[in-house]
């Protein structure tokens, strides 16, 4: 067993020689390359650790990017197929799934390249280790290579970003079968002609739609109703937009076995047989901390493993920082490199905290579904007097000239005080419209506030200034441009 820590000069802003602060990272997505950096800026030597063939992590590899290149190839697809304008005639689009994947493939392999690799090649004071990391004690690592050996790596401080696995329900049959995760999903090289997917919330939605768009036919087998955690009005609305396109949403549905005769599929449910071609499992991540070793060394987990860490990224023990989906966080990208950051700072000294109050979210079907804030049945629970409004987007402009008037924006407020507590929105392009809505709420915003603001007319954002006007007038009454 080697040890493979080295004394280092000293810091810049010291006249006494010290040991430079050493940083270990366990992982190599966007929240341990956030921590990496700026834990180097705080003049740390940091060690990623990777066990994977590739570094980046899911976002890049197997989630983000790889996922919008296909929802936006599908998207054209459909429009292709069905455009909302009597002048432009609709054909049948000649798709080539290999092509896509190809693509696909061609474009994470370029950004993880230019997201990682160059980051790594270009600073001095980050090095790769790969291997998998478990703890020894606080401040050891373990590190076993792919050819059996064992490091043992001393830190200062520790970060855990080890990210997330695809949840397998335990249904009957379903392991002795090829069903596809996500993963699969995103690089097949084939369309199948039927898709049967189980989950009812982002990933599963995201792609039952593209492969629906690319020819699929598309079953969506929920075992509550669609985005069952959100406002019950956008998995609705939603399940309407998605019945329209063809999509079968089969709501309270359950398999209870999975049976695959080497070319097709065949589940036993409540609502009878179901057969496709293909099987997509979509209920779920859960948090890489099984072979961590975390009980040696006392770090607080959930149930599911997801570690418990505070508002600093610090767990239960000393010195030991989680970020990313391997933590009790929200599963996003954008967070994970947000805590990243704050625990690379906050691992060299600093004191940087994580707001997750006003988070905007969005999942990428079509209508796009985009959420901030409070629901209105979450700001009842927390003792608020509510109000709030719903306006179709059948009454926003820039809607109307797109011919695409699917959805509505909803905007709840405390009763008294007209301040803005949480925006849910169902609309084409809805993401674009989120983060203003995320800032209103985070600059404590009434929506007489926001109804006064100037928006551009004929923008899909103007919305969110007629839904705040609906609290005091009908938008029906006013003039377009009504100020």
């Amino acid at each position: 067993m080697s040890d493979i820590n080295e004394e280092s000069c000293c810091s810049s802003n010291s006249t006494e020689q010290q040991k430079q602060l050493h940083v270990a990272i366990i992982g190599s997505g966007s929240g341990a390359f956030a921590s990496a950096i700026k834990a180097a800026e705080g003049g740390a030597r940091v060690t990623i650790i990777e066990g994977a063939d590739v570094i980046g992590g899911c976002c890049v590899n197997v989630g983000c990017v790889p996922s919008k290149i296909l929802i936006r190839a599908a998207q054209l697809a459909h429009q292709q197929r069905n455009n909302p304008f009597e002048g432009l005639e609709n054909h049948h689009p000649q798709i080539s799934r290999s092509l896509l994947a190809h693509q696909q493939t061609a474009r994470v392999d370029e950004l993880r390249g230019a997201k990682y690799q160059s980051i790594l090649d270009n600073n001095p004071a980050l090095t790769l280790l790969k291997g998998y990391a478990r703890f020894k004690n606080e401040n050891t690592l373990l590190v076993k290579k792919t050819d059996g050996s064992e490091d043992e790596l001393i830190a200062d401080r520790i970060l855990i970003a080890t990210g997330s696995t695809p949840s397998i329900p335990p249904i009957n049959g379903l392991t002795d079968t090829p069903y596809w995760t996500s993963t699969e999903a995103l690089f097949a090289e084939e369309l199948p002609t039927s898709l049967i997917v189980i989950g009812s919330s982002v990933i599963a939605l995201e792609i039952a739609q593209a492969y629906a768009r690319l020819g699929s036919q598309v079953t969506v087998l929920a075992r509550h109703t669609l985005l069952y955690a959100e406002d019950p009005l956008l998995g609705e609305k939603l399940t309407e937009c998605f019945e329209k396109e063809g999509i079968r949403v089969l709501n309270n549905t359950q398999a209870s076995n999975v049976n695959y005769d080497g070319k097709t599929f065949s589940l036993d449910t409540n609502e009878g047989i179901l057969t496709a071609d293909k099987l997509l499992i979509s209920t779920g991540r859960h948090a890489n901390t099984e072979q961590l070793g975390l009980e040696k060394v006392g770090i607080e987990t959930q149930k599911d493993g997801a570690i418990i860490v505070n508002e600093r990224m610090e767990t239960s023990t000393a010195n030991i920082y989680a970020a990313g989906d391997c933590s009790n966080m929200p599963q996003f990208v954008y967070v994970a490199a947000a805590a990243g950051s704050r625990a690379g700072i906050n691992m060299t000294g600093g004191d940087a905290k994580l707001d997750l109050s006003t988070m905007p979210a969005v999942i990428f079907t079509d209508p796009q579904v985009a959420t901030v804030g409070l629901t209105e049945e979450q700001a009842i629970t927390g003792g608020f007097d509510v109000i709030s409004r719903v306006l179709d987007m059948e009454n926003v402009p820039r809607a109307l000239a797109n011919f695409e008037t699917d959805g509505f924006i909803k905007l709840v407020a405390d009763k008294p005080t007209g301040k803005l507590l949480g925006a849910q929105i169902l609309a084409h392009e809805g993401g674009e419209l989120i983060q203003s809505a995320a800032l209103a709420i985070h600059n404590n915003m009434t929506v007489d506030d926001l109804a006064g603001q100037l928006f551009p007319y004929l923008t899909m954002v103007e919305g969110l200034k007629l839904c705040a006007q609906t609290f005091s007038k009908d938008v029906k009454e006013l003039s377009c441009c009504a100020g």
